[in-house]
């Protein structure tokens, strides 16, 4: 296990989004503190051209990721690299934070650069569509890499963890001493962190909250009011908890990890402050495309909850159980596949919920 090998044990981050970048904060501020972290922390950054330089000479020299986080000063510890290969090389600790649509090719690009020793984190709010139904992203980095991986996940909107606002989340991890090595990497006074077992469930929360937001987003467009978004809320956790449950490995899942930040938390936070809320709400407005918004508005960030809620659909229609998920299937119809979106509150009116 990796928390007995020699220190210091290098860390990367795979990822420098606005997310990326605000997590870089915390672990290049608390690597200088504890010893058994080496002070120096790679950072993988897709090379972009801002202003005529390149992004990594911009991290590098301003320590500042001025296109995704901007404002907030990254330690001068954490090294952007444009190579993956070259930011991976040799780590003993991968933090994984890119859209999760990336995240095959980026691990087959890894494969014999880390050791299997190594132990990874995904902060991946997203899941995965496999021949055979379901697949997590940590399960795709665990077969790919074949190194065990713990997730973070929780109500943290990444502008208000890089301005050190207080805020919990969660981590989830199989392997109880793995989750303390990365409660110890990434916790501060502002960001408290629980350790659990129930990992698959932190990890389906952090996916399903998005198609969640995007039906509040939905009522925001349409003025529906926040009595209709509540029952969106509600309603929405209901169906991640059936889902989970639908679609555990064994059958174990805990309610209580729903009470934890990765659960309702997150789910409230994203439904009135995420991204995937304040695009559907200009998707309504507007009449634009999904697509055509995510352009406009994101600033080159990747909209998760619509691509969800098509995995899960394509799963759900798997099993035959699309009238069980009704307001899963509303998102994804309206989406996808032009169906008005006042029809969400049909979602919510003929919900199995109120049979």
């Amino acid at each position: 296990m990796l928390c007995r090998m020699s220190a210091p044990l290098k860390v990367c981050i795979v990822g420098s989004g606005n997310w990326g970048s605000a997590i870089a904060r915390i672990i290049g501020t608390n690597v200088q503190k504890v010893p058994k972290f080496a002070p120096t922390v790679n950072m993988w950054v897709y090379e972009e051209t801002v202003n005529g330089k390149k992004l990594t000479d911009i991290i590098n020299t301003e320590h500042e990721n001025v296109k995704y986080l901007p404002g907030y000063k990254l330690p001068h510890n954490v090294v952007a690299i444009p190579t993956l290969k070259d930011a991976a090389k040799d780590a003993d600790v991968l933090v994984f934070v890119v859209p999760h649509q990336f995240i095959r090719k980026l691990c087959d690009e890894m494969v014999g650069t880390v050791s299997r020793r190594a132990l990874g984190i995904s902060l991946i709010k997203g899941i995965d569509e496999g021949p055979e139904g379901l697949k997590l992203i940590s399960d795709i980095i665990r077969e790919k890499m074949g190194i065990d991986v713990s997730v973070l996940m929780g109500a943290n909107i990444a502008n208000e963890v890089a301005a050190e606002k207080f805020c919990e989340t969660t981590i989830g991890s199989r392997n109880k001493e793995n989750g303390l090595l990365f409660k110890e990497l990434l916790q501060t006074p502002n960001f408290r962190i629980a350790v659990v077992d129930d990992a698959d469930t932190v990890e389906l929360c952090g996916a399903l909250k998005n198609i969640v937001a995007v039906a509040a987003g939905f009522c925001d467009g349409l003025n529906c009011g926040d009595n209709t978004k509540a029952a969106v809320i509600r309603l929405g956790l209901m169906e991640m908890i059936a889902f989970a449950k639908l679609f555990s490995k064994d059958g174990s899942v805990s309610s209580a990890t729903f009470l934890e930040s990765c659960g309702v938390a997150d789910l409230i936070t994203t439904c009135y402050g995420g991204r995937n809320r304040k695009v559907a709400e200009a998707f309504v407005k507007t009449g634009k495309s999904i697509e055509e918004l995510e352009k406009e508005m994101l600033n080159g960030q990747k909209l998760q909850g619509p691509q969800t809620s098509a995995e899960v659909y394509h799963i759900l229609k798997q099993k035959d159980m699309v009238d069980k998920f009704p307001l899963f299937t509303g998102v994804y119809q309206i989406c996808y596949e032009e169906k008005p979106v006042q029809e969400v509150i049909s979602c919510l009116q003929c919900h199995p919920e109120h049979m």
